[in-house]
């Protein structure tokens, strides 16, 4: 611990999301520096048991200051990659500009040097931050698709809730058993990022097709944007569009299409944040490519 989190009578803890009132504390920090609520995560089954948090309470139980580490298998041009992700980085603001942060930081990426992990990754609006550690932004696109023929579908298609436990159930089994979406640049597996991302946002739609995948998506009506397909097979385009019966005037995938049988070409993508990656399988990542937002974290 610093010296200054000791003289400040700061308690430093570690992996305490097994103690309900920290991690109601993270909540709380979390709600009140960025307005987001990720105690949603506790309707799905509570937080991922792969993370690795580091955080700093008061004398009076409240977290505040933190930054997390968690396992997100990759795959990066074909390898399969043991890849750690960055978020929950936070300080109230009376506890700002005295070294809190940096501390938590470096002990995070301690720990995942520690236990071997080839490739870091980070999602931020402030990069230069990050820079000093080594960290180089990853320019990403969205692929913009040429329109298939659609063909007369036999998939079934179904709506799923994540107000419905079986619903529920459902999604999580084909997120631990999916396909990577891609094999340029996507997630092996995360659970907790794609529910609470489809949670924060309304728009997005998660659909049943077939046995086979969950396809999550948004239409309005001109632009179709599919955001991610968790399923023990990707289906192509066409075959999407067909069992979904719309007919979009413009196509953008938020992944690398390579599984999806189509024509696509890349467009850059303004986001509000940036990736960011290091780490000596940081070198393999080439592009044109992008994280899907239900992966984002």
């Amino acid at each position: 611990m610093s010296e200054l989190a000791r003289a400040d009578g700061l308690t430093l803890r570690q992996d305490y999301f097994d103690d309900p009132s920290a991690w109601k504390g993270l909540v709380d920090l979390l709600q009140d520096t960025f307005s987001i609520d990720i105690g949603i995560q506790d309707q799905f089954g509570g937080p991922d048991p792969s993370s690795m948090p580091f955080g700093y309470f008061d004398q009076e139980g409240r977290c505040i200051a933190n930054f997390s580490a968690f396992s997100m298998p990759m795959i990066v041009n074909g390898r399969a990659v043991k890849a750690a992700a960055y978020q929950s980085g936070a300080v109230r603001p009376e506890w700002r500009e005295r070294g809190l942060y940096r501390d938590l930081m470096q002990r995070a990426f301690d720990r995942t040097a520690a236990e071997g992990y080839e490739l870091d990754l980070l999602l931020t609006d402030k990069p230069v931050l990050y820079e000093r550690y080594g960290f180089r932004t990853v320019p990403q696109h969205v692929f913009v698709a040429q329109i298939p023929k659609l063909q007369k579908s036999e998939s079934s298609v179904r709506q799923l809730s994540l107000e419905t436990p079986d619903d529920i159930s459902l999604i999580k089994s084909f997120l631990q058993s999916r396909k990577p979406v891609s094999s340029c640049f996507a997630v092996v597996r995360q659970m907790e990022m794609f529910l609470l991302n489809a949670c924060f946002n309304s728009a997005i739609r998660l659909t049943m097709l077939g046995d086979d995948a969950v396809i999550a998506w948004t239409f309005d009506g001109a632009t179709f944007w599919l955001l991610d397909v968790a399923g023990i097979t990707i289906p192509s385009l066409a075959a999407i569009l067909s069992a979904l019966d719309i007919e979009p005037d413009r196509i953008e995938i938020c992944f690398p299409p390579d599984r999806l049988d189509c024509q696509a070409s890349p467009e850059p993508y303004e986001g509000y944040t940036v990736l960011m990656a290091r780490g000596k399988a940081a070198g393999e990542i080439t592009g044109p490519l992008i994280l899907s937002p239900m992966a984002e974290f």
